[in-house]
């Protein structure tokens, strides 16, 4: 799908946009009060603080965020049965979104959480054929956290942190059902330095799963600080067929929880993202702030607009098959001799052989 001329778009000609940064750090700092047994439910404050949430945004918008996240992460009826607040699901993502929308961003960006279940990984290792959550219970509670969102006046979704590709589709498919059209964001978040997600997909893999869906942006969050992000990044940009998105976390957390890359550490190891014009969509994490928003937007402003990554014809976009469930093959155009593992099943082989005709 040709996303060139939708709103988000059209802003991104010529030029980088800004996504905001964590909220929950940035909710931490005022220590609000949660309604009885819904301590740390940072979601529910959409409701009982309204104000806090929404002059957080503002910081955002005013540090020079383009594009404003809802307070929705875990706006879903699987992680909100943790508080027994499965029932406002539906008014929590609804007035979140009217929140956004109120800051003043220039785009708001419904925020889908990968809940706190997994659809492809057992819960006990004794018992590897255990799921603690099937498809159509994901692709429900996606659909409902959609419509509010829909409802509340989003111009497009943002479905992050993905750890099981499997829950990613569900978001996926209950979106093409509720909102079609509409753009849709996808970050994945890489496990550790093999460069899979949890569910033990590569980069490459994850991108030929997802790419049926007519994506906005694929990209990258959470993980670790941007440097060690960096080499996934290179790898998801050269093979991505839209834009692409990163927002790493400020570093790993120490043992007492804290992140500790400042601002400035963070615009300094960002800096490759733009400059090697890795990135359309660039922001942050866990641990970040609106004092990195700011810094980022003016690293980007300073970057030569020439030298930027923009989605045209003359973009060279590489073949990609899917030769098993976890990893996949590029082609590229010029001729090359192909080298298959004795390891990959036969299947894989008549995959690439169709795939290479």
């Amino acid at each position: 799908m040709n996303w060139l001329n939708s709103k988000p778009g059209s802003l991104l000609k010529g030029r980088i946009l800004i996504l905001d940064g964590a909220m929950g750090t940035m909710i931490q700092r005022h220590s609000p009060s949660f309604p009885p047994g819904a301590e740390g439910n940072n979601d529910i404050l959409v409701l009982t603080a309204p104000d806090l949430i929404l002059s957080i945004h503002k910081e955002y918008v005013q540090a020079g965020a383009d594009i404003i996240t809802t307070n929705t992460f875990n706006a879903n009826a699987i992680s909100q049965q943790d508080y027994g607040m499965q029932d406002r699901v539906y008014q929590m993502n609804r007035e979140a979104a009217r929140l956004a929308r109120e800051s003043g961003a220039l785009l708001v960006a419904g925020s889908m959480g990968p809940t706190n279940k997994s659809a492809s990984i057992s819960p006990d290792v004794n018992r590897p054929g255990e799921r603690a959550v099937d498809f159509m219970t994901l692709v429900n509670a996606y659909r409902e956290q959609a419509r509010g969102l829909k409802d509340g006046g989003v111009d497009l979704f943002l479905v992050e942190t993905v750890f099981d590709t499997l829950n990613a589709k569900a978001a996926l498919f209950a979106l093409a059902e509720e909102a079609p059209g509409m753009p849709v964001m996808l970050s994945a978040t890489i496990a550790d330095n093999s460069g899979r997600v949890l569910s033990g997909q590569t980069i490459e893999a994850f991108l030929v799963s997802t790419e049926h869906a007519g994506l906005f942006s694929i990209g990258l969050n959470c993980s670790f600080g941007p440097d060690k992000m960096l080499p996934f990044l290179r790898n998801l940009s050269s093979l991505a067929t839209t834009f692409t998105s990163a927002h790493p976390n400020a570093g790993l957390p120490d043992l007492y929880g804290n992140y500790n890359l400042t601002p400035t550490d963070m615009v300094l190891q960002m800096k490759p993202f733009i400059e090697e014009s890795l990135v359309n969509i660039v922001g942050g994490c866990c641990g970040t702030n609106a004092q990195l928003q700011h810094s980022a937007s003016m690293v980007s402003k300073a970057v030569i607009l020439q030298e930027m990554f923009l989605l045209s014809e003359q973009r060279y976009v590489p073949k990609m098959v899917l030769v098993a469930d976890w990893i996949c093959c590029v082609f590229r155009q010029e001729p090359a001799f192909i080298l298959v593992e004795n390891g990959l099943m036969l299947l894989a082989a008549e995959n690439l052989r169709a795939a290479h005709q």
